[in-house]
């Protein structure tokens, strides 16, 4: 029997990963339990087992008593004749160990014994469970549309089932059963029924962590991604940094010919991606946020988080972007409330003609050593990228924008 325990516990341990000195604790306990519900009480039940051959003692502490007519309980104490034909040498006071046989249990008592074990079990499996997908909050995981619960929709996730609410659902996405798809866990609680597995195919570490599974340099810290802004299923601005000089942030995670944007997009189902350089200056980070589209120039106020966008007239509707999408996201991806205005109109707009902050006093910015472009009483840029800069980060096609001429402000 004891062979066939041991092959059992290791068993359990391997499919269940529950560990055998849990399982060991809880045959100890189902056996003090049994002797509880046989005798009534358990105070001085005690039971060992051995980890290595599983041969197991159940047996009784009793205090030795001076006659039978002393005993006034006889599960706690023992008479001192009966105890000296268990140990020669007891005497009055002393506490001796007598076996108890577990094959005289009862039915009911080895039915409660086997409740408890399994009791444990099922908790050491949900605790288990838990644990392996705490350890993966915040992080991807790849499972298998399982089935639609009202508008939520139930992922298999392998030893357990995640719910992907209806809020965490991009709108444009069908999934089908059987359909395999990569989410983000954003939650995982504890139950009494298992793990509660939350996931996410909206949120932005969504994207962050896809570009680490596809990027090497991001992986590896080379490359940081500094923020993103997302509206999922229709676009996403990711700003990128790279700490070694000789690697370039945006190519690095566009990848030779797009493959490892293109990666990323394939999972994303078709969601476009914008891959820019980040920068400490706001004026050159709203510049780049603000790609495809060209800039004149920037002013940004550090301190209110504003800035004054003057873009070409032709590029207006392209900064802007279509329903205010562009102009939306690098609000977001940069923190700023951006205005945008065309040359033409910024001619008549106080506040938005670049003389208006250097020109009032040219010899101060002269003896400061400023020159255009340079930081003075707000930052601002000046745009002078060419064509094959801006080619180099993933963009929208300007034809998936409409023509717009109105003004857009992102808080």
């Amino acid at each position: 029997m004891n062979k066939e325990l041991l092959e059992a516990l290791d068993a359990l341990e391997k499919e269940k990963e529950i560990s055998k000195e849990s399982l060991f604790e809880a045959i100890e306990n189902s056996l003090i339990q049994a002797c509880k519900n046989h005798f009534g009480k358990a105070d001085n039940a005690k039971v060992t087992i051995d980890r290595e051959t599983g041969d197991f003692r159940v047996y009784a502490e009793k205090t030795v008593v001076e006659s039978k007519e002393d005993v006034e309980d006889p599960v706690l104490q023992i008479a001192l004749v009966d105890a000296l034909l268990i140990d020669k040498d007891a005497k009055v006071g002393d506490v001796i160990e007598i076996d108890i046989k577990s094959k005289e249990f009862g039915r009911i008592a080895a039915t409660n014994a086997k409740n408890v074990i399994l009791q444990k079990i099922r908790e050491e499996e949900r605790a288990v469970l838990f644990n392996q997908f705490y350890g993966k909050e915040r992080d991807i995981v790849t499972g298998i549309v399982q089935r639609y619960v009202g508008r939520n929709i139930s992922i298999d996730l392998g030893k357990a089932d995640a719910l992907l609410s209806e809020n965490e659902q991009v709108k444009s996405e069908h999934l089908r059963p059987t359909d395999r798809v990569k989410v983000y866990i954003y939650e995982v609680k504890d139950t009494t029924k298992g793990p509660k597995i939350l996931v996410s195919r909206t949120h932005p570490e969504l994207v962050k962590k896809l570009f680490e599974s596809e990027v090497t340099e991001v992986r590896d810290g080379i490359v940081e991604i500094k923020a993103i802004a997302r509206e999922a299923g229709s676009r996403t601005k990711i700003a990128v940094w790279s700490h070694n000089p000789d690697v370039d942030p945006v190519g690095a995670c566009v990848g030779m010919n797009g493959s490892r944007v293109n990666a990323v997009v394939d999972e994303l189902r078709g969601e476009k991606i914008d891959i820019i350089c980040w920068d400490e200056n706001p004026g050159i980070l709203i510049e780049n946020a603000l790609s495809p589209a060209k800039v004149v120039f920037v002013i940004a106020d550090g301190d209110e988080k504003t800035a004054k966008v003057v873009v070409p007239d032709t590029q207006l509707s392209l900064a802007i972007g279509k329903e205010g999408q562009n102009a939306r996201l690098a609000a977001r991806l940069t923190g700023f409330k951006i205005d945008i205005k065309s040359e033409t109109q910024a001619k008549d707009a106080p506040g938005f003609r670049l003389e208006d902050y250097y020109d009032e006093d040219e010899e101060y910015y002269e003896e400061e050593g400023y020159e255009e472009g340079e930081y003075a009483e707000g930052e601002y840029s000046e745009g002078e990228y060419s064509e094959e800069e801006y080619e180099s980060v993933e963009s929208a096609d300007e034809e998936a924008f409409e023509a717009s001429d109105e003004e857009v402000t992102e808080e």
